[in-house]
């Protein structure tokens, strides 16, 4: 007999961690017959990088092929399940700050940065990150792009906090080589101090070929907005996460077109979060907070396909799993992670902070 790490796809880990998760204990058959194994919780394992950068960008492709996305222009790329990190990052990138990665396979990807004026950026690369092309530097002084989403390889959106009391979307159709602004017609008014949080890549999420969703917070509300659209009309709803300059909705997470997720708190070190999480099952329209939520401030979320009531929430001081559609929660790691995401496959990879990045794992022993 001997104890290994078995890699499980994300519904795996709902068919035989849930019950053992939140019931420790042991398997044992009856009468004397064989032992059968042991099924423990899901656990991450640390993939070293070799960086210090700081990791709130994260786009997994499968088993062996992920992309990071993070500070001091710092853009890694494994194809080999985190056995190597190569530093794929654009050549004049070294005083940016990416937050954002989407990625199509293991040559495909766009990255986001972050800031005012033009240090809001967007690059594409068609060979894994030989070469990258500049599809968008900010030229509105106003302007702070916090998220990017891709509907499919060739259409996306990336959002800017508000520019002139709306937040700001623009739309590519040829896999981020270029993009247009589009009217802001469609887009209702933002609140006083409202804006989106560049801490996970999650402020804005799309599902299928229209529905698309922006977090906010900063305002005296935090809000979900929704448009089905590809982002020219857009509704709004609040939610009952608390929202201050330091709250809010940090990330959200859509399994259908109905059933959502969203997380957040307080990310001050220390400040309490006691309504860290919120769902919705009518596609955003409404929000109700969790039963049992995360203990603490979470910036990621993520609700793989295939995966059922199963979803995952990470943040600074932990992982949380969800085996209720984000009612209830269970914390299953204390290590630090800003941003969690799960491939086609089922292969679920987290990142974070000194250049962490690591995969989930489900130990059986037998």
């Amino acid at each position: 007999m001997r104890a290994f790490a078995r890699k499980l796809s994300f519904a795996g880990v709902c068919a035989v961690v849930g019950a053992s998760l939140l019931t420790p204990g042991t398997a044992h058959a009856q009468g004397g017959a064989r032992p059968q194994p042991v099924i423990g919780g899901p656990s991450w394992r640390l993939t070293p990088t070799g960086s210090a950068a700081r990791f709130r960008g994260l786009a997994a492709v499968g088993r062996t092929t992920a992309w990071l996305a993070g500070s001091g222009g710092t853009v890694l790329r494994t194809t080999d399940g985190g056995g190597t990190w190569r530093n794929v990052a654009p050549p004049d990138a070294a005083g940016l700050e990416f937050r954002d990665v989407e990625a199509f396979d293991a040559n495909r990807a766009v990255v986001l940065a972050i800031g005012e004026g033009e240090a809001s950026r967007v690059y594409s690369t068609s060979n894994g990150g030989r070469t990258w092309t500049l599809g968008f530097k900010n030229d509105e002084p106003k302007a702070f792009y916090d998220c990017v989403t891709f509907f499919d390889s060739r259409h996306g959106l990336a959002m800017s906090d508000p520019v002139d009391g709306k937040f700001r979307i623009i739309s590519t159709s040829d896999g981020g080589r270029s993009w247009r602004v589009l009217p802001p017609k469609g887009m209702p008014p933002a609140l006083e101090g409202e804006a989106g949080f560049a801490a996970s890549g999650q402020c804005l999420v799309s599902l299928g070929r229209q529905d698309v969703w922006l977090a906010t917070g900063g305002g005296a509300r935090s809000r979900v907005f929704h448009s089905r659209d590809r982002g020219r009309t857009w509704t709004v709803a609040d939610t009952p996460l608390p929202s201050s300059p330091s709250q809010g909705v940090f990330g959200v997470a859509f399994r259908d077109s109905r059933h959502g997720i969203a997380v957040g708190g307080d990310y001050r070190p220390g400040a309490p979060s006691p309504t860290a999480a919120a769902t919705t099952s009518d596609g955003g329209r409404t929000w109700r907070a969790a039963d049992r939520p995360p203990a603490e401030y979470r910036s990621g979320v993520v609700w793989p396909r295939f995966s059922g009531p199963v979803a995952l929430a990470v943040g600074p001081t932990g992982s949380d799993l969800t085996l209720t559609g984000g009612r209830s929660w269970t914390r299953f790691d204390v290590g630090s992670f800003d941003t969690v995401d799960c491939a086609p496959d089922g292969a679920c990879w987290a990142a974070g902070e000194k250049g962490r990045a690591a995969r989930l794992t489900v130990s059986v022993t037998g």
